[in-house]
């Protein structure tokens, strides 16, 4: 993985982070993202850059956003083993990031029926919260993937 020709911090993920490399092309774009699985669920981290920021150098709202949509939408599918698409996401913005930093996150399946799942989410910066997102997905029940495979 390389960085972008406007990268100007090094990615350098923590200890236990991997490059992920099956995201889309939007959020590919919005990248390049760590990931790592944990005995509790998973991590989700992106190291910022200028490129992240709006104009009073802290990371952009969108951006946030976007990678709590990612959080939400990996947490549902690593429960329900199915595609899903985001119905409605609510956002508390409580702090910032900035050029450098750290950011990562997880996210957990509050509950889950045949065609909807109910999610949360928390973005940090060291110990600092950063975002609490919540989510409702619509399940895709043709995208499920049979348990052999899962």
């Amino acid at each position: 993985m390389t960085n972008h020709d406007d990268d100007e911090f090094p990615l350098n993920p923590p200890a236990g982070y991997q490059p992920s490399t099956t995201r889309g092309p939007y959020t590919s774009h919005n990248g390049p993202f760590f990931h790592q699985v944990t005995r509790d669920g998973f991590r989700h981290g992106v190291r910022i850059q200028k490129r992240h920021c709006n104009s009073r150098g802290i990371t952009h709202g969108g951006m946030l956003m976007s990678f709590a949509d990612g959080l939400l939408g990996t947490a549902v599918f690593r429960k329900t083993k199915t595609v899903a698409l985001t119905a409605r996401m609510n956002a508390d913005f409580l702090s910032s990031a900035r050029p450098g930093e750290w950011l990562e996150g997880t996210a957990r399946v509050t509950k889950a029926t045949k065609s909807v799942a109910f999610c949360e989410a928390e973005l940090f910066v060291g110990e600092r919260a950063v975002l609490k997102a919540t989510g409702v997905f619509k399940i895709m029940a043709r995208h499920k993937i049979p348990d052999a495979e899962a």
